[in-house]
């Protein structure tokens, strides 16, 4: 049975990576930092708190797992959407808050796995980019800085780890629907005096298929990366949506 971490896995994307993942028969491990969402996750998932900036509390997860047996697959998943504001407001304190969770979130926790995974000789190590790694984002500079950082994180690692039976992988999330995404729409609308309705529309509008996408759409890429059908494919920054083709919602 493979053994598979999720980290930020209570809820949304992450969420959906750890029930595609168990209806894969894995076995389930997930952190997150909040406790009324961990104890609604199924019981046989191993569910554990942990902030994913902290490295006391990752280092303790994956030595955890490392006595269980191992670990064969890596979502460094965990990450927050930052402030909403164009640069010139943007206080230090929020933007190191960002980048903290969602780049040296998926530092450390690589930190830590690669060990594990270069002792076995093989594993898979998937981490949550998103479209503003690549595209760039309007008025969430610490967001889309710390989703260009961890495809270059993970590039480096896919070097680094290759040689040892190990692939690398980042999947770039579009618009996804859900709460996170919800609260994204309200603050962009706040931000840009527009209404949620026209900035939904607008992201919609900027997509070839003129959708959101879900975030289970997301999970099957999860599990197929994690898979031997992928056996090949790594240090690769795959898009899950629906082609974006104008990021700005406001044009």
């Amino acid at each position: 049975m493979r053994r598979v971490l999720i980290t930020g896995g209570a809820s949304g994307i992450g969420r959906a990576m750890a029930e595609a993942f168990a209806d894969e028969d894995c076995e389930v491990w997930v952190t997150d930092v909040d406790e009324r969402l961990l104890a609604d996750c199924p019981a046989t998932w191993r569910t554990r708190m942990a902030d994913a900036a902290e490295e006391t509390a990752i280092a303790a997860v994956i030595d955890e797992i490392g006595m269980a047996g191992g670990l064969d697959v890596l979502c460094a998943n965990a990450g927050v959407k930052g402030p909403t504001a164009p640069i010139e407001k943007v206080a230090l304190d929020d933007w190191r808050a960002c980048t903290a969770v969602t780049l040296d979130g998926a530092f450390l926790v690589a930190k830590y796995a690669a060990p594990l995974m270069k002792a076995a000789g093989r594993g898979v190590m998937l981490f949550t980019s998103s479209t503003a790694g690549i595209y760039g984002y309007p008025n969430r500079s610490p967001y889309a800085a710390a989703k260009w950082g961890v495809i270059g994180l993970m590039k480096t690692v896919a070097m680094e780890l290759g040689p040892h039976g190990i692939r690398a992988n980042a999947i770039l999330p579009g618009a996804v629907e859900g709460p996170r995404m919800e609260r994204v729409l309200e603050a962009e609308a706040a931000a840009k005096g527009m209404t949620r309705d026209a900035v939904y529309e607008g992201y919609a509008a900027g997509v070839s298929l003129k959708t959101f996408v879900e975030a289970a759409d997301v999970a099957d890429m999860a599990v197929f990366l994690a898979s031997d059908r992928a056996r090949r494919i790594s240090g690769q920054a795959i898009a899950v949506d629906g082609h974006t083709v104008n990021p700005d919602p406001q044009v």
